[in-house]
């Protein structure tokens, strides 16, 4: 590990002021320090922003939340709002890491966590994402493919999202707000709202990116920008659920999860249904194809197939990890039968 320094600024404005090429922000450890010591990444100067973002939870008077970036894993988990009004999310949470991890990972961190792919993670093994223009081992033959995405992946890129929050975030039409360095003027950004204070609000799906030809970029975040808040609207109708299939029971990155509502009006037709997958693509994976089948048509089993199958027709998987397609089709039909009245 290279020599770096060190800041623990008290407030968000401190901490954007502080960044410069080669930094990186310090929430709880549980993702940079790890690729720190493994030498995928050396900042030269590491900003810890725990005193710099909330780590409150509040209600609006919508009745939505807006929850700091700074809020532990375990304590939004547990949290009574988010456990009756958002189950989709505490499940999500829950599923993640392990309970020691929970207690120190952290909802703004959590959103920016890296890639677990083996070849990002070995570096001497060529990675794009590690080392933009080394190569994909990824996509080379005989590679170790069964973790790898299915959907949206390139050529240059093939690794997946590990957050099971932020599947759970896209599918709830979360808003994460981020505070920018001093002169950003967030020229083609995906901006939903841009403010004078050097904040902008940004819509999930929205936050993270397809690899495309620059997989070295996780999100649509500008250099600098800090992650300050996540905004969840009022709660939808309907029943919600969070589904994680993994290789073993604790401390697994999933292998394909689904977070799913289904809301089904009095005339017995859904008239809300949202649907995003993990485990599955670069980024959290909003479901709108299979959302659109569903919309509107009466609930059944079928349909519910329907739609996992019009989604996944352009599943375009690797060698030695078609299985994904197929278990991503079950788990969606499976996890909107039981959200059925």
């Amino acid at each position: 590990m290279r020599p770096f320094s060190y800041a623990r600024p008290g407030s968000t404005a401190d901490a954007v002021s502080q960044f410069r090429d080669g930094a990186a922000y310090l929430a709880g450890g549980t993702n940079l320090v790890d690729l720190m010591r493994l030498g995928v990444t050396a900042p030269d100067h590491v900003i810890d922003v725990t005193r710099a973002v909330s780590s409150q939870v509040d209600e609006r008077e919508s009745g939505g939340l807006t929850i700091g970036a700074g809020v532990r894993n375990s304590d939004l988990a547990s949290h009574p709002l988010v456990r009756e009004r958002y189950p989709m999310l505490a499940r999500a949470l829950l599923s993640g890491a392990s309970g020691q991890v929970r207690n120190a990972a952290t909802v703004g961190g959590n959103l920016l966590q890296r890639t677990r792919c083996p070849y990002f993670q070995d570096v001497t093994m060529p990675c794009n994402k590690r080392s933009p223009g080394s190569g994909c081992q990824a996509t080379a033959p005989g590679a170790d493919t069964a973790h790898l995405a299915v959907l949206g992946h390139s050529t240059c890129c093939a690794a997946t999202h590990p957050s099971d929050m932020a599947v759970a975030l896209t599918a709830l039409n979360a808003r994460v707000r981020v505070a920018s360095p001093a002169g950003d003027d967030h020229a083609g950004a995906h901006v939903s709202t841009a403010n004078p204070d050097g904040t902008r609000v940004i819509e999930m799906p929205g936050l993270h990116r397809l690899p495309g030809g620059i997989p070295e970029r996780d999100t649509t975040l500008r250099p600098g920008e800090l992650v300050t808040e996540v905004e969840l609207p009022p709660p939808p109708g309907g029943r919600q659920a969070y589904r994680k299939v993994r290789e073993r029971a604790s401390f697994a990155f999933a292998l394909v999860s689904v977070a799913a509502l289904l809301d089904v009006g009095p005339g017995g037709r859904v008239r809300d249904c949202r649907i995003a997958l993990g485990g599955v693509a670069h980024m959290p994976w909003r479901a709108h194809t299979a959302e659109r089948v569903v919309l509107g048509a009466p609930p059944s089993a079928a349909a519910f197939a329907a739609a996992a199958e019009a989604e996944l027709r352009y599943a375009r998987p690797l060698p030695g990890n078609e299985y994904k397609v197929t278990l991503a089709r079950n788990l969606i039909t499976d996890v909107l039968g039981e959200l059925l009245p």
